[in-house]
């Protein structure tokens, strides 16, 4: 059986699949964590419009992760009723999303970063058509990527690099001339993973 590819077909699957938290740790099993670490909450929203995903190229001049690829998100702010009313708020600030035409479907585990978050995935349908706009303080490029590629679990690759002094292997998943890896990587090939057969 092949992959689900659209979003009812993905959905369903879904609805099937056991959930499993992933990490950036699933692939360095030899890191040590600290006891009794405090994780901060954030949220993204992997949206899909039509057939494809939407992510964002974060601004070069960030302070954290610049340049990279990334689901709309960010901290679970104190005005936040819970993670999925921060991935609507972070979106529409973010890429100029109203929460009005999303139709939020499937609140997925939550993934753990290196960098101290416990994000919570949320998987919504944009309902209407969306012209995005972007946040120039914190967003360069917002582009959409096919939804069957992204759930082909064959089309993910391993990669190593050095990190704070240690080897650390990690997940790519490119798309033309998008280096899509990290968390946003690692929280895609959990969705594949959880979709193939």
């Amino acid at each position: 059986m092949a992959p689900p590819t659209d979003l009812d077909q993905l959905v369903a699957a879904l609805e099937r699949a056991p959930q499993r938290p992933s990490s950036d740790y699933d692939l360095n099993p030899d890191v040590v964590l600290p006891e009794g670490r405090k994780l901060r909450p954030a949220a993204v929203l992997i949206g899909i419009a039509g057939n494809t995903v939407i992510l964002t190229k974060r601004a070069s001049h960030l302070k954290h992760h610049p340049g990279q690829v990334a689901f709309p998100g960010g901290k679970v702010d104190a005005i936040d009723a819970d993670p999925v009313a921060a991935a609507l708020r972070e979106a529409q600030e973010e890429i100029g999303l109203d929460p009005a035409s999303v139709t939020v479907l499937v609140d997925l585990p939550s993934h753990e970063t290196v960098t101290g978050y416990t994000v919570h995935p949320v998987l919504a349908r944009i309902d209407r058509d969306f012209a995005p706009v972007p946040e120039p303080g914190e967003v360069a490029e917002v582009f959409r990527v096919p939804l069957p590629l992204l759930l082909d679990a064959s089309r993910y690759r391993i990669e190593q690099r050095r990190w704070r002094g240690v080897s650390r292997r990690y997940f790519v998943v490119p798309y033309g001339p998008h280096y899509i890896w990290g968390a946003t990587a690692r929280m895609l090939k959990a969705l594949a993973d959880r979709v193939t057969p």
